[in-house]
């Protein structure tokens, strides 16, 4: 029945506009009619359109090296769900790295957790709850009666005399089993993460152990004094700890002046670039019979040449077909086209300006930079108190990590050295005080911001509510009152989806923010997202509609909780039943809804649409081939949200289902991103398992967070006793997380000596956990594990260097081949790290040649003040 339409409620003619949502028991059902149609249908056009759109489906299986050994997926309809299935964490942890290892090992423990929490919650827990929990007990609200609000709690608990204790009433002694079962969900979650967190820790010693990389042997030293910013100084102070020798010292020193040319040369190149595309896809050739049509190649070079469209053509022979091509050869004949121009401005306050032929201007401007580049790299620059220092040893580097080495706060201060991939090399020589300012500022910016989030998250919520429909629309809304199934859609569908599409969008604000913190890595930055967007899930998607309600109500809640401080504990409780329907629907939106929409990728689909029509360059089409990049900041956070939200509705009456649904939404993810880490998409960090003691941290947070709920909901009860019973829980779990942060967390950072394999060993500390279980053989292990790990890949040959200094000066890549590197005979012959995350080999002695001539006759232009002529 329509619960407007119920003569039983009291709040039938009276519409209270706090109430944002305020859904029934049917809603659910549509809700879940409405995920189920839309996940499947994601879910089968994936698995039609998978063997077909393998650039997009198997684009990281396409790029990765066949060493690694991961399976191809069968073509067939559902033939790759058993074969992603049968892959293994071994094949996972040595193709996707640790963090994916331990971004999926989540999934599956709470998919393990939840399944035991359900069978109790549904076989024991359910059967009290509907037995002894009748209807005549006012105080209920359940995901089957959301309409029991606060007040009529208020009203219950006026009729009752305050100073009775229901603990030991024997109509009442349901209540000890929900204390028996928060003890009972408390401990087992400990348990399974306890459990998780030994094996996590185990998988990462020997993984980071076994392996050598220059990461492993490399520490960053940052608080360095100024009598020792010299290599040389670094040097005589690391072999005077006698903790091993070191090979290589990269003293970070102010490169702004090299790093802003490099950045203005990649701008000016794109630019170039784009002009020659524009230019030879407006040159056409007309062919005579029995000739194809081909466009003009006049430009750079030789070689296919691919237009804004994508087509490639071959450029003929390489001797004969340039004036073949540009003088009409062969019974063609050349149609030219005016050259692109454009305007820049010069004189007194480049308050001048002219226009001039585009290709040679930015060819110009191109050389120009090139030789500020290369006489820039010959500079001194003078140094920050950052270095890098690479030992001959994991040992050494581990015990350079794990001491103390300067008696003074703050200087010489060791930590773990990040990929030289992952290094931001601007924030290397950015001074400490700067760093520190951008941190404060980006933290204090984030708190305000998640205070103003309060806002639009309960006006669009508010605004979908009938009370708001009623008092501007009142037509619609009574329209909405005689059909349920559209006064759902408003009322309960899309506040879910606002909220839904609100925590997809906010991720990329904070992942902004925090590349402009100051950190020193791309790992940092990726857990710095993971912290934030799980800040403004948990703070605005989870207090907000639960204690506060409104913006409004928040003064009142703080007040209040000041007067009585287990106020927060009584709103929380009250709260967590009135949106049970609302946080359900979010769920199963979540899980069966948007994650096959999340496997078939529809954002990356409609992102390469729109990239595909302005990309113009054969650099452009070249991105677009790159795999898409996995970012853990924008899934984990709700992840570790929805796991909240199951622990604390776990013991309420109709915790099954949300449990049900915690299942399904942990089993669809950990398949939805097994196949995507695994398949097709990149990872761009590299935090080595560092996100496990971040998800550890929360799930204690929920554990809390289900320890208050349940308190609170045991005194609405007037069960003072058990009540009061639930707070040795609360200080147990409190005194895990201290012994979590003392026993296990230093696992998680550093690399335990014993864990290291010394040259000699064989198999050294061998993983033997379940599936990882399978070879012990040195020889297999060798093969399967050490020689294909996808750090030792990634790095080999890499340094501590900024590319700045060394990376190749590329020239204008206009035909299908990239052209060669720009010879720099100062550059130094290593491996460096390109802008599309893949390495480039520096120091290449092919000349420049002739790709920047254009086909015109001489002429002259002026740049600037200066008379520049073009041949």
């Amino acid at each position: 029945m329509n619960p407007f339409d119920d003569p039983n409620n009291p709040n039938k003619d009276k519409c209270n506009p706090k109430d944002a949502v305020g859904p029934g028991a049917r809603d659910t059902q549509v809700q879940f009619i409405i995920s189920l149609a839309l996940g499947l249908s994601a879910f089968l056009a994936f698995c039609a359109l998978r063997p077909r759109w393998k650039t997009l489906y198997a684009a990281r299986k396409r790029h990765l090296n066949p060493i690694l050994g991961l399976p191809s997926l069968p073509d067939s309809f559902f033939g790759w769900i058993p074969a992603l299935y049968k892959i293994t964490e071994q094949q996972v942890l040595s193709s996707a790295g640790l963090d994916a290892y331990v971004f999926l090992a989540f999934f599956k423990m709470s998919m393990r957790l939840f399944g035991v929490m359900f069978f109790f919650a549904a076989v024991v827990l359910e059967p009290i709850n509907r037995h002894f929990a009748n209807d005549t007990d006012s105080t209920k609200a359940s995901l089957f009666h959301p309409y029991a609000t606060h007040r009529n709690h208020e009203s219950a608990l006026d009729t009752t005399d305050k100073d009775s204790d229901n603990s030991f009433n024997r109509n009442m002694g349901y209540l000890w089993s929900y204390l028996l079962f928060t003890y009972f969900f408390t401990g087992l979650t400990l348990y399974f993460m306890d459990r998780e967190t030994l094996k996590v820790i185990r998988v990462r010693q020997d993984y980071l152990g076994t392996q050598s990389t220059i990461t492993d042997r490399t520490f960053r030293l940052s608080g360095i004094p100024r009598e020792l910013r010299t290599e040389e100084a670094i040097k005589d102070l690391v072999q005077k700890l006698e903790i091993g020798k070191d090979e290589s010292v990269t003293l970070c020193r102010n490169w702004k002046e090299i790093d802003k040319l490099v950045e203005d040369r990649k701008a000016v190149l794109a630019k170039l670039e784009e002009t020659w595309s524009v230019y030879l896809s407006q040159s056409t050739l007309r062919a005579t019979p029995g000739r194809p049509n081909r466009r003009s190649n006049d430009g750079p070079g030789n070689g296919a040449f691919r237009t804004g469209a994508g087509e490639a053509f071959d450029g003929g022979d390489e001797e004969a077909g340039e004036s073949d091509r540009l003088l009409g050869g062969s019974g063609t004949r050349l149609v030219e086209r005016r050259r692109p121009q454009t305007r820049f401005w010069y004189g007194f306050l480049h308050l001048q300006s002219r226009k001039t032929d585009a290709i040679d201007y930015y060819t110009e401007k191109l050389r120009r930079l090139d030789e500020k580049i290369i006489a820039a790299r010959k500079k001194t620059y003078e140094p920050a108190d950052l270095a890098f220092v690479t030992m001959d040893s994991i040992a050494a580097c581990q015990m350079a990590i794990q001491a103390l080495i300067d008696p003074h706060p703050g200087r010489l201060l060791t930590k773990p050295a990040p990929a030289p991939s992952d290094v931001v090399w601007k924030n290397t020589y950015a001074p400490l005080f700067n760093r520190r300012i951008r941190s404060w500022t980006v933290t204090t910016f984030v708190a305000i911001l998640t205070v103003v989030w309060l806002v639009p998250v309960f006006f669009l919520a508010s605004v979908l509510s009938i009370c708001t429909i009623e008092k501007f629309f009142p037509s619609f809304s009574d329209w909405l009152k005689t059909h349920e199934l559209a006064r759902t859609q408003v009322q309960t569908g899309l506040p879910t989806l606002v909220v839904s599409l609100l925590n997809v969008a906010v991720p990329y604000l904070y992942d902004y923010l925090s590349w402009h913190q100051g950190m020193l890595s791309q790992g940092d930055i990726a857990l710095s997202v993971i912290s934030k967007n799980f800040f403004f899930t948990f703070f605005n998607l989870f207090l907000i509609f639960t204690v506060f309600g409104a913006v409004t109500s928040i003064f009142d809640v703080l007040r209040n909780s000041l007067k009585d401080t287990t106020y927060i504990a009584f709103t929380l409780a009250r709260k967590i039943e009135e949106f049970s329907v609302f946080y359900t629907n979010f769920i199963m939106l979540q899980g069966l809804g948007l994650l096959p929409l999340r496997l078939l990728q529809f954002g990356d689909v409609a992102q390469y649409s729109i990239l595909r029509m302005g990309a113009k360059t054969p650099r452009d089409f070249a991105q677009m081939a790159q795999p898409p990049k996995f970012y853990y900041g924008f899934y984990l956070p709700t992840a570790l949200l929805i796991f909240i939200l199951c622990l604390v509705y776990s013991p309420l009456r109709g915790g099954y289902l949300v449990l049900a649904l915690g299942v399904a939404y942990f089993s669809l993810g950990y398949f939805t991103y097994k196949y995507q880490l695994l398949y097709a998409m990149d990872q761009p960090q590299h935090a080595t398992g560092g996100a496990w003691r971040m998800i550890c941290y929360r799930i204690m947070l929920g554990l809390v967070v289900l320890q208050l709920t349940m308190s609170g909901y045991l005194a609405l009860k007037k069960a003072f006793t058990v009540s009061l019973l639930v707070s040795p829980l609360f200080v147990a779990t409190l005194w895990y997380g201290w012994d979590f942060k003392r026993r296990a967390e230093p696992l998680t950072r550093f690399i335990a000596l014993r864990s290291i394999e010394r040259p000699g060993e064989e198999g050294g500390s061998a993983i033997i956990d379940g599936d990882l279980a399978s070879e012990r053989g040195g020889t297999q292990r060798e093969v399967l594990r050490r020689a294909s790990t996808v750090d030792e890949d990634r790095e080999k040959g890499l340094r501590f260097v900024n590319p700045s200094l060394v990376a190749p000066l590329e020239q204008p890549w206009i035909y299908d081949e990239p052209p060669p590197p720009l010879a720099d005979s100062d550059s130094e012959d290593v491996r460096v790290p390109r802008a599309d995350g893949q390495a480039s080999q520096s120091g290449s002695q092919t000349p420049l040649g002739g790709g920047i001539a254009s086909s015109q006759s001489s002429s002259s232009f002026s740049l600037g003040d200066t008379h520049v002529w073009r041949t």
